[in-house]
């Protein structure tokens, strides 16, 4: 191949980059944090409230209902 030493550079520094981020978020904690605040998203939305507004919010739940009737 004629760019085989160039497509090999690209790959080793977009390695190098990709590993320095991922030292990054190891060392600050940003995988900890994300997962906290997952689980407590996750909490949040299988409680009544957080059901009864996704329902308000969703404009075509009769409009499904009577598709799913007519079909």
């Amino acid at each position: 191949m004629k760019f085989l030493d160039w497509y090999l550079k690209i790959g080793v520094v977009s390695a190098l980059i990709g590993g320095s981020m991922e030292l990054f978020m190891i060392k600050t904690g940003f995988y900890d944090k994300v997962t906290v605040l997952e689980s407590e998203k996750r909490a949040w939305e299988s409680t009544p409230e957080a059901q009864a507004i996704r329902e308000a919010l969703n404009p075509w739940r009769d409009h499904d209902k009577q598709t799913r009737k007519s079909s």
